[in-house]
């Protein structure tokens, strides 16, 4: 063994190595040592500088910042693309404005006092302030989803791969499910009730669907507006020559058969018009603006 205590001799990158580390072609375990070796090595830095191509530099330069730039899916997101949905989908998804969770919180917080209020309200057969409002959210939710008043990811919808119809009817089911989803968690809060509580489930899809057959003529605010109103109506007029403890008429069996079939004639409809669902602003006219 040598007792030479002396400094170590530099070495550098020989030149072959560092112009096959500069084309990519330097494999390992001659990669992982010229890698270590230029992290403290100016002088090698330099001489690799002087070998790469401004133009190829400046384009993995644009790659590198383009990469840092885009922005990180979020959980749903991830989780949507784990379970294979397309890119360009999930991001569409992950960005209907009533899948954020301050609007989640709202609608759980809402339905929590409702189904409070319907306990302390009891009436004998069904709970008329839970159901009338559980009917009502989920056309709210889809009304959200989409147009350019209402959702800050427009202008991304709009140059979106996909036609106007699948795009609305991909937010409407997101939509739905997570909306009916939490509908049902606060309807086994009352237990009481039995089935009946179940009974805002048909007005909520002929609700939805009504609303989503009348947006080709009036846009995408005004549709869904008229159909609410049109329900708060009903149900005013209903309470109104009411008797006693009955259930209102929209809570009846006679009630949800008439609620299935305005469901079904109102996706007959939507089916219909599927072509005239276009989300290009409108540049002139109209003042629902986002759906002709």
């Amino acid at each position: 063994m040598s007792g030479d205590t002396g400094p170590r001799r530099a070495w550098h990158l020989a030149e072959e190595d560092l112009r096959a580390y500069d084309r990519g072609e330097l494999a390992p375990p001659l990669l992982w040592s010229a890698d270590a070796h230029l992290a403290g090595c100016g002088e090698c830095r330099e001489r690799l500088a002087a070998l790469a191509d401004p133009a190829a530099l400046d384009a993995g330069w644009a790659r590198l910042d383009a990469e840092l730039d885009v922005p990180r899916p979020g959980l749903l997101e991830r989780l949507l693309l784990r379970f294979g949905v397309a890119d360009h989908t999930a991001r569409l998804l992950a960005a209907t404005p009533v899948l954020r969770r301050s609007w989640l919180l709202a609608v759980t917080a809402v339905l929590v006092m409702t189904v409070a209020a319907s306990e302390a309200l009891r009436r004998a057969d069904s709970p008329t302030l839970f159901l009338a409002l559980a009917s009502l959210l989920p056309l709210a939710g889809v009304a959200l989803a989409y147009g350019p008043a209402l959702d800050p990811t427009y202008e991304m919808a709009v140059v979106a791969p996909m036609h106007g119809f699948r795009l609305m009817l991909v937010r409407t089911v997101a939509v739905l499910a997570v909306g009916l989803g939490i509908n049902g968690l606060a309807t086994l809060a009352l237990p009481g009730y039995g089935l009946g509580a179940l009974a805002w489930l048909l007005p909520a899809l002929a609700l939805t669907a009504t609303g989503l057959a009348l947006t080709p003529r009036l846009g995408p605010v005004l549709a869904p507006a008229l159909t609410g109103g049109g329900w708060v109506a009903l149900l005013a007029v209903a309470e109104s020559r009411g008797h006693g403890d009955a259930p209102l008429p929209p809570f009846t069996p006679a009630g949800q058969t008439a609620a299935a079939a305005v469901a079904a004639l109102a996706i007959g409809l939507l089916f219909h018009a599927r072509d005239r669902f276009d989300f290009a602003a409108r540049t002139s006219g109209g003042p629902q603006g986002g759906v002709r």
